[in-house]
C-alpha cells in the first residue's frame, strides 16, 4: 500500500497539521506495512529534517515568495492550487493507493486535479468552510451536536465522515502514557506549558511570567516547552533559567510522558486538546490562531477546561487568575468530563 501525505509545517503554520500526520503515517506503516511517503513545501520554519528523522521518505517543493494575490489560508501554500497540484503530480510515485491532505490552504480544486492520479484521497479538515473532493474525510473536533451536518453539501456523497475527537489521531506514546497514568489527587504541584511548534504570539513567555507571579502565592515546579519552530527559545530558556521552579525543554520527544506527568497545562487549542483529554489533563487555554478560537470557546462551555479567549486579548493577570481558580473539584470535573468524551476513565 503506497501512501502520499501533502502537509506542511512553517512559522506561520505551525507544527500540528505535520504531526497529526506523522502519527497516520506511523500507524500505517506498523499496522498495514504501508510505504509512506510525505510531500512538504520547503517554508521557513519548517520541520522537513524531523520527518527524515523519523524515516520516512520525504519530496520538498520549492521555497517561494508568496503570490501577491493569495491571502489567508491560501497564502500558507505560497502558490496557487493550480501550481500546488502541478508540482504535487511531478514528484508522485507511479502508483499511489492513499493520498492524505491536510491543509486549510487545499480544496476542491486541488483534489480534482489530484484525483486521476491517486486511487484513494483522505483529507483532514477540522474549519468545514470549503467544497473537498474526497472518499474519507476526517474532523477530530468537538461539535456539541455529533457534526453529522457540519459538512453537508462540502464533500461526495459516498464520503466515508469520520466526525469527533474519538477519532483523532493520538501518538502510540499516548496510549503507553493511559496504561499506567497516575491518580491526580487535586492539588497543583506540577504544571506543564507548551503553546504549540511555532508560538508565534509569544504565549508561552507570558505564561512564564503569569508563573512567576504566582509562584509566592502557591508553591509548584512547571515544565516550560518550546517547539523546534519556536523564533523567541533562546529568550523563553533566558527567562525560565533564572528560576529553579522552571525546566526549560526544547522540541521534547516524549510530551505525553509531561502530561501525565503533570496536574495542570496551560496551552493552546488544536490538535493538543484531544491529547489532553485523552490523558485526563486539566487546561487553561488561550487560542493562538483565528480557527482555534469558536472550538475552543464551545469546548469551554459544554465544560471541558477553561478558557482564557484570543491571544491578543489574554494577559498575565488572567492566567494568574485562571490557575487561582483551579480547584480540586474543578479539576476533577475537567479531568472527567474529557476522558468520557474519548472513551477513557474510570467514570466512563
Amino acid at each position: 500500500m503506497q501512501t502520499v501525505i501533502r502537509v506542511d509545517s512553517s512559522e506561520q503554520i505551525g507544527s500540528g497539521h505535520l504531526m497529526r500526520c506523522l502519527t497516520l503515517a506511523r500507524r500505517l506503516r506498523s499496522k498495514r506495512g504501508a510505504g509512506v511517503m510525505f510531500i512538504c513545501r520547503d517554508l521557513p520554519g519548517n520541520l522537513i529534517s524531523f520527518v527524515r528523522e523519523q524515516g520516512f521518505q520525504i519530496a520538498v517543493l520549492p521555497c517561494v515568495e508568496v503570490a501577491a494575490n493569495l491571502e489567508g489560508y491560501a497564502a500558507w501554500l505560497t502558490v496557487t492550487q493550480k501550481r500546488d497540484a502541478e508540482e504535487t503530480i511531478a514528484v508522485l510515485p507511479s502508483e499511489v493507493d492513499l493520498l492524505v491532505v491536510d491543509s486549510y490552504a487545499i480544496d476542491r480544486q486541488w483534489e480534482k486535479k489530484l484525483r486521476p492520479f491517486v486511487k484513494e484521497i483522505f483529507v483532514i479538515d477540522d474549519l468545514a468552510n470549503r467544497p473537498h473532493d474526497c472518499d474519507v474525510l476526517l474532523d477530530q473536533n468537538f461539535h456539541p451536536d455529533g457534526g453529522a451536518n457540519v459538512y453537508k453539501g462540502l464533500v461526495p456523497e459516498h464520503c466515508r465522515m469520520l466526525i469527533g475527537p474519538r477519532h483523532a489521531l493520538l501518538r502510540e506514546e499516548f496510549y503507553e502514557a493511559r496504561s499506567h497514568l497516575r491518580s491526580r489527587t487535586g492539588e497543583i504541584k506540577q504544571i506543564l506549558v507548551f503553546y504549540g511548534g511555532a508560538d508565534l504570539t509569544d504565549e508561552t513567555s507570558k505564561a512564564v511570567r503569569a508563573l512567576v507571579k504566582l509562584h509566592g502565592k502557591m508553591r509548584f515546579t512547571a515544565d516550560i516547552i518550546v517547539g523546534g519552530s519556536n523564533p523567541r527559545a533562546e529568550a523563553v530558556r533566558q527567562l525560565c533559567e533564572q528560576y529553579d521552579y522552571l525546566q526549560y525543554h526544547f522540541q521534547v520527544r516524549n510530551m505525553a510522558e509531561y502530561m501525565a506527568g503533570a496536574d495542570l497545562m496551560l496551552g493552546a487549542g488544536g490538535t493538543t486538546t484531544w491529547e489532553r483529554c485523552y490523558l485526563g489533563l486539566p487546561a487553561v487555554v488561550t487560542s493562538i490562531a483565528d480557527n482555534q478560537h469558536e472550538g475552543s470557546r464551545i469546548f469551554a462551555e459544554a465544560g471541558y477546561n477553561f478558557y482564557l479567549g484570543r491571544a491578543e486579548d489574554v494577559l498575565e493577570d488572567d492566567i494568574e487568575s485562571a490557575i487561582l481558580q483551579m480547584t480540586p473539584e474543578r479539576l476533577r470535573a475537567y479531568r472527567v468530563a474529557g476522558e468520557q468524551l474519548m472513551g477513557v476513565g474510570d467514570d466512563v
